[in-house]
């Protein structure tokens, strides 16, 4: 009897193996044991209380898990919260706003700016408080109408249960009276731009569509067919290229190396390096790199002003007042990022053949960081948009659109014709194109010929070069208005740069953009007599991001994130357009872009290997090496950082004390649009999009 007492006790448990790699990944496998005679004999009451503890040992290790898994997750979700808040921390407390970096320059237009958000701030605050009071108190209202349950406090002044009740009767009927009418006025004022200018948008992609549709591009006359027959039976002009530059160490190499490798006969071309650095050991360096190419038989020289004045354009003019230029026809200019590709003059000159009234020849920009982090993506679609669509469909069908600064050729005789290069403002190839055109050249936007640049990694880099972008053509509308107005062109040619180009794409896109979307929505939560539709917040900014982001379908995925980033930059864009239209603060300020030369060799190893062949060359450079130590030395020194942009962060609270505000009126897409703008504010505002500088 004992081997079968001891069998039926040994066995009334099923062994269970679990298996578990971490606490969101485990498994539980029931082992079957072999059978054998004793288990035969056991009897029906021992197979129950069998399944029972069997049942009972594998839901507590279920139990055990789930609970571990749980304790997991919290666990995580604690880290990255403590993580979050210490970066925040940090950014607050070690990083620098943007009143500190620039001490110099002009503050008046910011600070008046960054007053009014504050006031804004404080004023939602406050109405956020009484709001919630009156919430509780039953003064509520739906959307869109208004549905007080104390109505009669408004009409009879003996019906008044408190003070906060007669407070807040006489709250309702000034914004009734007084704040509704204008604040909706100004909505729909801004509701008409919106839906213009989206309608601009939907053209403009009508006529790419078309445009891919039919197949049409711009053709040349005759194509190019041996670079070494000369004037025989090809068409090779003289070609003066030019590369304007200003302390790019990071990128000049790369640059310089693309330009020399160009397919031109080298009696017809001549590069010039216009170098306007005021860093001594860069202007060495470049120097140096010159000299390597012309020992190597390239026709290069290089120039450097001593009276830097008048920013790119004075670099540019200058260039163009040497005795020699009078022997080139055609002038290719690339900054100091840009990488055309061997054939890009074989590709582009072609097109001027025959074609005598033809000015510029534009070249589509591609880029090789694109894919580096966020704040690269989002400019990716911009830009694709702008080439694929803007660019594209004004080259085809008007002739005109302005010039990008870089990646074109133009006929000399045509920037010579419209009076060359003008240091009045600070977007010149817009400057040149407008008044090209203003004389009748005509202009060709080649949209399957690249060149290679960069864009911006950081957001402060980004944020300057916008500010210039958009401060740049409001400045140079109110100079070249007189001359639009008194020119020969046709009627419909002088509404089209006024009203399209101009007013509508420079002017009214930034005005809508941060009036409608982050001061007049966020005021229509504490007014709610003045609404905004869910059509105007919802379905048409998201239909017009659509269509942004088709010229670059693999950016699908960003289209939230590209939406709440373009409301924010708005911020930006709007400083500096009306800095720019009433020529206020920095509206004439020039800050080079700041480059990290991800595609050039531009690090120590390569620096050496270069400086070893150009010794062998005979090319006596002792101190080079030295030189280039040092630098690195310095830029491993410089310390990188984060700024904080107040302007941003002000509006992050206001934008989500009003989505608190739409929470209590249980307006659901006024609410996630709020909460999700003044979350993508706050991450701008604490500078955690992109790439710190240094």
């Amino acid at each position: 009897m004992a081997p079968n007492w001891w069998a039926k006790n040994a066995h009334r448990v099923t062994p269970v193996v679990v298996k578990m790699d971490n606490p969101n990944n485990w498994s539980m496998v029931k082992v079957n044991l072999p059978s054998s005679p004793d288990f035969l004999n056991d009897s029906v009451s021992s197979n129950k209380i069998h399944d029972r503890n069997k049942n009972t040992k594998q839901l507590k290790w279920v139990f055990l898990l789930k609970a571990h898994r749980a304790a997991g997750c919290i666990t995580s979700i604690a880290s990255t919260t403590f993580s979050l808040t210490y970066a925040v921390r940090r950014r607050v407390t070690s990083g620098r706003t943007d009143a500190e970096i620039d001490p110099g320059k002009s503050m008046q237009t910011s600070v008046r700016f960054y007053a009014c958000i504050k006031a804004c701030l404080l004023l939602s605050f406050l109405l956020l408080g009484v709001e919630i009071a009156a919430y509780y108190k039953g003064w509520q209202f739906g959307t869109p109408d208004l549905h007080l349950q104390y109505l009669y406090t408004l009409t009879n002044p003996f019906a008044f249960k408190g003070f906060f009740d007669w407070m807040y009767s006489k709250w309702v009927l000034i914004r009734v009276e007084y704040l509704a009418p204008p604040l909706q006025f100004l909505a729909n004022v801004c509701v008409c731009l919106f839906l213009i200018q989206s309608l601009d948008r939907f053209v403009l992609c009508l006529g790419c569509f078309w445009i891919r549709l039919m197949k049409i591009k711009p053709v040349a006359t005759q194509t190019l067919l041996d670079l070494e027959a000369g004037d025989g039976d090809g068409f090779f002009p003289m070609v003066l290229v030019q590369i304007p530059m200003c302390n790019e160490k990071e990128v000049y190499q790369q640059s310089i190396e693309a330009v020399c490798n160009l397919n031109w006969p080298k009696s017809k071309i001549l590069i010039q390096v216009l170098d306007d650095s005021d860093n001594p050991t860069v202007q060495w360096l470049i120097k140096e790199e010159v000299h390597k190419w012309k020992h190597d038989g390239v026709n290069i020289v290089y120039r450097h002003r001593v009276i830097r004045d008048g920013y790119k354009a004075g670099n540019l003019k200058s260039a163009m007042n040497c005795s020699y230029v009078k022997d080139y026809e055609f002038v290719a200019i690339f900054d100091a990022d840009f990488q055309p590709s061997p054939d890009f003059l074989t590709r582009t000159v072609t097109h001027f053949k025959d074609n005598e009234d033809l000015g510029l020849v534009q070249a589509r920009w591609s880029f090789v960081n694109k894919d580096e982090n966020l704040l690269t993506r989002l400019q990716y679609i911009n830009l694709a948009f702008h080439f694929e669509v803007e660019q594209q469909v004004n080259g085809i069908f008007l002739k005109f659109f302005g010039f990008n600064g870089t990646a074109g050729v133009w006929r000399i005789r045509a920037l010579e014709d419209c009076g060359g290069w003008l240091e009045r403002t600070t977007v010149e190839d817009m400057d040149i194109a407008v008044r090209a055109h203003l004389h009748g050249w005509k202009m060709i936007f080649l949209n399957d010929v690249e060149c290679q640049c960069e864009l911006p990694e950081s957001y402060e880099a980004y944020r300057k070069q916008q500010h210039r972008w958009h401060s740049g053509p409001m400045h140079l509308f109110r100079l070249c208005l007189p001359d639009i107005l008194k020119s020969k062109i046709s009627i419909w040619k002088k509404g089209n740069l006024i009203f399209l180009f101009f007013l509508l794409r420079k002017l009214i896109l930034p005005f809508y953009s941060f009036t409608l979307f982050c001061i007049i929505l966020p005021m229509t939560m504490f007014v709610p007599e003045a609404t905004l539709p869910v059509l105007i917040i919802c379905y048409i900014p998201v239909t017009i991001s659509i269509l942004n982001i088709l010229p670059s379908p693999k950016s699908f995925p960003f289209i939230v994130p590209y939406l709440l980033f373009e409301n924010t930059m708005s911020v930006t864009k709007f400083n500096a357009m009306i800095s720019g239209l009433f020529h206020l603060g920095n509206a004439y300020e020039w800050v080079v872009t700041k480059k990290s030369g991800r595609s050039s060799e531009g690090d120590l190893i390569s620096f050496v290997q270069k400086s070893q062949k150009r010794n062998s060359r005979g090319i006596s450079e002792p101190d080079l090496e030295r030189k280039i130590q040092e630098e690195e030395m310095k830029s491993y020194r410089k310390k990188k950082y984060n700024r904080v942009y107040k302007k941003e962060l002000m509006l992050a609270f206001l934008l989500l004390t009003a989505a608190a505000r739409s929470l209590l009126a249980a307006q659901g897409v006024h609410f996630y649009f709020l909460l999700f703008q003044g979350i993508a504010f706050f991450l701008v505002g604490l500078d955690l999009i992109g790439e710190q500088i240094e």
